[in-house]
């Protein structure tokens, strides 16, 4: 699959705007620009913006870690929140920490356009027979 099919099987990732710019097993690259309607009283980047940006990616680069059949969901999130964002675009790069038979780990940078750190977020993905 390439980086658009994978984003257009993912519905709400199509609605929030998400751009997945590249995908393999060990990184996972999207972005997402600042818009008036992705924003908080005062303007900054809504963090439920960043965060379904963060977890989409994530997803993504779990996903391309999955044995053959298999499929995924988050079971735990955490996320520190570093700056906020006004304008721009913020791009999430996830990488993979762990893939095991249960359960795959994976850690997302999510930055502003001047590469400044906005989040981190860590998740864990069980791995779900079908």
């Amino acid at each position: 699959m390439n980086p658009a099919d994978i984003v257009a099987s993912i519905p709400f990732a199509v609605t929030t705007g998400i751009e997945l710019v590249s995908a393999t097993p060990e990184e996972a690259v999207g972005r997402l620009e600042w818009a008036p309607d992705r924003t908080t009283i005062g303007g900054g980047m809504h963090g439920g913006a960043i965060m379904t940006l963060a977890d989409t990616v994530g997803a993504v680069c779990a996903f391309l870690n999955l044995p053959p059949g298999a499929s995924t969901s988050t079971t735990s999130s955490s996320t520190v929140f570093t700056r906020g964002v006004r304008s721009g675009t913020v791009t999430a790069t996830a990488r993979r920490l762990h893939a095991g038979r249960s359960t795959i780990a994976v850690v997302t940078e999510v930055r502003d356009d001047a590469g400044k750190l906005v989040a981190q977020v860590t998740q864990s993905q069980a791995v779900l027979a079908s």
